[in-house]
């Protein structure tokens, strides 16, 4: 049994002029979220999202099982090399970041991997497995204990095999998928101000400073320089990283607010854009009343006075029973764009869907009613929505028996089904209106009746690709 539903393509790649550029993001997290687990889950939130009007997408790739600490939420060779455990067990079998890629670009959504835990190695776990395995990677204090700050359990950022491992995974994730850039947050680059104790840490300082010892003040001036210089050198490895896979690549931080990030986590973003390690920041503007965000939104701007084009409100929306009340989001949003502020990024999806859709019917009848294309890529559309051809439209062409199966879900709903051993094909036809590289994705339903090796042939160029699908494989869908 053969089937076949429709075929869309993306459009990878490629600008086209639009009006209006505004940062309109969401975060993702597997955390309090069921959409990551699963396919359909997904396809169905990136519908929502675009409906609401989001542009971008922070995904989460790597963060805590809530066992025995931090996994990628991806297949892993980095994991495998050092673990031998590829990607979190609740994840095994699936690549939920391909499809995150597939169905946000379906609909014209950028997709920044969001790097969550940063050099936090698991939460209130004594460091998990990573530092089961490596225990040398762990922060120390000055008492040799290791550093637990509000529940996180911390490795050094300083320690060269760390930062090391940090890299590969971030050169994995730029290198393997169709990414528009790679979002690293609070916990990354970052070092709670108590800790490089370690012995490593320690060893480097030494030898640096003519064989002396690390002030034993953790909050001594020269000290917390020295070892925000040195995230910021870090910061600067992981920018030269994605670069080198590819110059469109978005490098964004979304920090503690400045100056306490600095204070209490030796981050200093406002260097990382002065210095331009970092394209785009997003202050975690988290507070619970309208006051205080405004407050804390002016303190903030006054440290990019010149990035405010590339200056993004992270906003609260919802957190634990927590929701952000439309009135507040509406008013903070408005303060926003009173001073310039070209977006937000919203932590995170489940407060949009909260109280039947509220915040998100809120937000389309207010300032998301008019589309926005991500800002930058010169503030042109990076990608446009794929162009969807079914198989009752003009350019759709049969051969041999088919029947329509209305019993089964599909894009239309309802697929097309062969049971004839005789030849039988379906043939796709669409016009090109520009030469670029495009992805094809035809739309397969799974189970078990399907053909075992259905042929897919895509002709460009003059030349023609074929590949073979297992439509019995849930992993092919």
């Amino acid at each position: 049994m053969k089937w076949f539903l429709t075929i869309f393509i993306l459009f990878s790649g490629w600008v086209l002029s639009q009006p209006l550029a505004e940062m309109r993001g969401i975060k993702l997290t597997n955390v309090d979220s069921n959409v990551m687990f699963s396919d359909g889950g997904i396809a169905r939130a990136m519908d929502f999202l675009a409906e609401t009007g989001i542009n971008t997408v922070l995904c989460v790739v790597w963060n805590s099982n809530g066992a025995d600490g931090d996994y990628t939420l991806y297949p892993s060779a980095v994991m495998d090399q050092y673990f031998g455990k590829s990607i979190h067990p609740a994840f095994s079998g699936r690549d939920a970041l391909q499809r995150v890629l597939i169905e946000a670009h379906r609909n014209g959504i950028e997709v920044l991997p969001w790097f969550e835990m940063g050099f936090s190695t698991s939460y209130s776990q004594n460091g998990g497995h990573i530092l089961q395995k490596y225990p040398d990677w762990a922060l120390k204090d000055s008492n040799g204990n290791l550093i637990v700050k509000n529940g996180f359990d911390w490795m050094s950022a300083i320690n060269p095999e760390v930062r090391d491992f940090i890299l590969a995974l971030t050169r994995e994730v730029a290198e393997n998928y169709d990414i528009d850039g790679v979002e690293y947050s609070d916990r990354i680059p970052a070092m709670p101000v108590e800790g490089g104790y370690d012995s490593v840490t320690v060893a480097i300082y030494r030898s640096e400073h003519n064989g002396q010892n690390p002030p034993a003040d953790f909050r001594d001036a020269n000290w917390m320089r020295w070892r925000a210089d040195k995230l910021s050198k870090f910061y600067q490895m992981a920018h030269d990283t994605i670069k080198s896979v590819a110059a469109h690549l978005k490098v964004a931080s979304s920090p503690s607010v400045f100056p306490w990030s600095y204070q209490e986590y030796l981050q200093d973003p406002k260097s990382w854009m002065e210095d331009g390690i970092a394209e785009e920041v997003i202050p975690q503007l988290y507070r619970y009343s309208l006051s205080d965000y405004v407050f804390t939104l002016d303190n903030s701007l006054a440290n990019y006075p010149n990035h405010r084009d590339v200056y993004f409100a992270g906003m609260l929306i919802r957190l634990g029973n927590y929701v952000i009340d439309p009135g507040y989001l509406l008013s903070a949003m408005a303060a926003n764009r009173q001073r310039n502020v070209p977006g937000e990024i919203f932590f995170f999806y489940e407060g949009l869907r909260a109280n039947n859709d509220r915040l998100a019917d809120t937000l389309k009848a207010t300032f998301y009613a008019e589309p926005a294309v991500s800002p930058g890529h010169g503030n042109n559309i990076w990608r446009p929505k794929a162009t969807i051809l079914n198989e009752d439209e003009p350019g759709v062409s049969l051969s041999g028996d088919w029947q329509t199966e209305t019993g089964i879900d599909g894009f239309r709903p309802g697929v097309l089904l062969t049971n004839s051993s005789n030849y039988a094909a379906i043939e796709y036809k669409m016009d090109v209106p520009f030469a670029a590289w495009f992805d094809v994705y035809p739309y397969v339903v799974s189970g078990p009746l399907a053909a075992k090796q259905a042929r897919h042939v895509v002709y460009h160029n003059g030349d023609s690709t074929e590949i073979v699908v297992d439509q019995t494989a849930f992993s092919e869908r």
